[in-house]
């Protein structure tokens, strides 16, 4: 794994939110300054917007990593694809509360009961819904009956909304969504990162696992970083972490621009790959039975893979080396004998074969090179979901 390779504490491309990686750039501040204005208020809705992967999940981690839980009591819905009877039993399971009987009138009333505790305590409780454009218009509704919670004057629950850019247009327009539309103190939209902030936000990210310039990087690699990614934090770690795999695969001490274009080549032939339809089934055959994702989990399931398929390409490998040594000496021999018309045309057939011999080369290493990456990213994946079992 490249960690070891180049002497890191962790891994500081992983795409799971962690605010001990929070990078505040030009747009992270300004909503970092909206959400601060939004808490100051205590009171109704907060909402921040961006493109998948803009890092919103990641501003809210860095912002409740900061706050006194004395004084402050998060809760956080990230299934969100539910409608208005869902999402009450989801948000007391967030709270903690296990409900009797299940019904919504239970569920409401342990919510109210719930944040009247936490007024006397001195908390103040916010509720973090992710994915927002994915909840029906009715979980909306239900969102808004709930800040009518109140003890005396004082609202009892405040809600930030994060969604995706369609969440804007539809909370802008949908005609149901008026009383929620005039509840919203706060609103912003997550722009990606510019740029001229790639790179500190490549070796900020790196030093935080204890990066000592190795690997270093030519200076052109972040401007193509920008040109790949458009800014978005969550493609630059993708990317970065494949380049970080390729550079311990080939064992390099300097990440360049080749390197990358490589790396982008290889996720377009994945991409083809997985396009590409599966092969007519012979007359007669049944389908194989698709297999279900590892929901439970939440992560993608493992890539198939087998160690033998490893062998027999570097056996292949062995063999092709072998065969353009074995080309080699008979080159040499007939230059030994001389240069005559009599041996140009073997002269000339050698020089095709060897041609032939360092194409299929190429491809026989690019496909090993493009085999261990997958046996390596399989391995993290594998160990990161025993971690979090």
């Amino acid at each position: 794994m490249y960690d070891d390779f180049y002497g890191l504490s962790g891994r500081p491309f992983q795409l799971t939110p962690d605010p001990a990686f929070y990078f505040e750039s030009i747009s992270h501040r300004k909503a970092l300054s909206y959400l601060s204005y939004g808490l100051a208020q205590g009171e109704g809705f907060i909402v921040i917007t961006g493109e998948v992967g803009a890092g919103k999940s990641t501003l809210v981690a860095h912002l409740t990593s900061t706050v006194d839980p004395e004084r402050l009591t998060v809760g956080q819905v990230v299934t969100s694809k539910l409608d208005g009877e869902e999402i009450i039993h989801v948000v007391a399971q967030c709270f903690g509360l296990d409900i009797e009987g299940h019904d919504k009138a239970s569920a409401l009333g342990a919510i109210e009961g719930f944040l009247h505790d936490e007024a006397r305590a001195g908390r103040r409780c916010l509720l973090v819904v992710d994915e927002s454009q994915n909840m029906a218009i009715s979980a909306l509704e239900e969102l808004r009956m709930l800040s009518n919670f109140q003890l005396g004057s004082h609202p009892l629950l405040q809600t930030l909304l994060l969604g995706q850019p369609e969440f804007r247009t539809t909370l802008q327009t949908h005609p149901n969504l008026e009383q929620l539309r005039q509840r919203v103190i706060a609103t912003h939209h997550l722009d990606a990162m510019e740029a001229s902030e790639v790179e500190p936000y490549i070796k900020h990210r790196l030093s935080r696992v204890g990066w000592r310039d190795n690997p270093s990087f030519d200076q052109g690699v972040f401007a193509e970083l920008y040109e790949a990614t458009r800014g978005i934090p969550r493609r630059i770690n993708q990317l970065a972490n494949r380049l970080l795999l390729l550079g311990a695969v080939e064992q390099r001490s300097r990440i360049d621009e080749m390197m990358l274009r490589t790396v982008l080549a290889e996720i377009a032939d994945d991409n083809i790959s997985n396009a590409v339809a599966p092969a007519a089934q012979t007359p007669g055959e049944a389908a194989e039975p698709e297999k279900p994702e590892a929901e439970s989990t939440g992560q993608p399931a493992a890539p198939a893979f087998d160690s033998k398929l490893v062998e027999a390409m570097l056996s292949a490998r062995d063999a092709r080396i072998a065969e353009l040594q074995q080309a080699v000496v008979e080159l040499s021999h007939g230059l030994e004998d001389g240069l005559s018309a009599a041996h140009a045309p073997a002269i000339e057939a050698l020089a095709e074969r060897l041609g032939q011999i360092e194409a299929k080369m190429a491809e026989q290493e690019r496909a090993i090179r493009h085999t261990l990456t997958m046996l390596i990213e399989w391995i993290e994946s594998d160990a990161s979901r025993s971690m979090a079992a």
